[in-house]
């Protein structure tokens, strides 16, 4: 995720900030702290107007939001240090006039991606249209199958290269690379692999095979059966797999149980 660094020079998220365009004031907050806040703010601001209006030069940002050119421009310099936004040279249409087109300034993919977009209810919509179309329910599950079986390529290199004791570590690690803030740790009588984030969590609590498949590729990437005790679809805060010691483990016909739900 790209970060963004406010002038008391800590990083905060781009989507966190561009999605939260108010300015919170905490009391016995310092100063400095306040105006980095506000600095973020504006930035917000013009990477929004941006967004609304399409490419704008510097004259145009500083029209519309009420401030300085020479406010624009750094705020300007640091969205574009941050890959938010890029220059580019203004299209002219007819008749070039003499001199230099002017530069203006365009959201680039990460800063328009750091917007809140549409996409979980389009992955929904799809994934209905598939239920209604390509044989109900089934479908949804080989689609949920079908996807998790590609990810796992990366997962089973990772959990195939590392001793048996540390496979449940190294596919945290994997599923950390692709977004899912990924932990290992101690339990009794075997380790909990948590899932901190979850990309596909809105659409997941819609669609509970999601959940289903991935608790499958688990269970076949580390060998044994595992038990899925919570996930954030279902509203728990961490997603969290319980794999069992090999002293404990079950047989293979003993299932987890149902993904998405809090065994009762």
């Amino acid at each position: 995720m790209q970060r963004t660094v406010g002038s008391d020079g800590r990083g905060l998220s781009v989507s966190e900030e561009l999605r939260n365009n108010g300015v919170v004031k905490n009391v016995g907050e310092a100063p400095q702290e306040e105006l980095a806040t506000g600095e973020r703010s504006t930035r917000n601001r013009v990477a929004r107007s941006i967004l609304d209006h399409g490419p704008s030069t510097v004259a145009d940002l500083a029209a519309r939001l009420g401030l300085t050119q020479a406010a624009v421009r750094r705020h300007l310099d640091a969205l574009v240090s941050d890959d938010v936004v890029e220059p580019r040279e203004q299209r002219v249409y007819g008749a070039r006039t003499r001199g230099r087109p002017a530069k203006v300034f365009a959201l680039t993919d990460c800063g328009r991606d750091a917007f809140d977009q549409s996409y979980d209810k389009l992955a929904a919509d799809a994934l209905r249209w598939i239920a209604s179309r390509e044989g109900g329910e089934d479908a949804v599950v080989a689609f949920a199958r079908a996807r998790m079986a590609v990810q796992a390529d990366a997962y089973r290199k990772a959990v195939e290269g590392a001793a048996p004791e540390k496979r449940a570590e190294a596919l945290a690690k994997a599923l950390s690379a692709d977004g899912y803030a990924a932990t290992a740790r101690s339990a009794p009588v075997g380790e909990q692999l948590c899932q901190h984030h979850c990309p596909v969590a809105h659409v997941a609590e819609q669609f509970p095979q999601l959940c289903e498949a991935e608790t499958e590729i688990f269970s076949q990437l580390l060998g044994t059966h595992v038990q899925r005790l919570a996930t954030i679809a279902h509203g728990d805060g961490v997603c969290t797999t319980f794999i069992p010691a090999a002293a404990h483990q079950t047989t293979e016909n003993e299932s987890a149980s149902t993904a998405g739900r809090n065994p009762a």
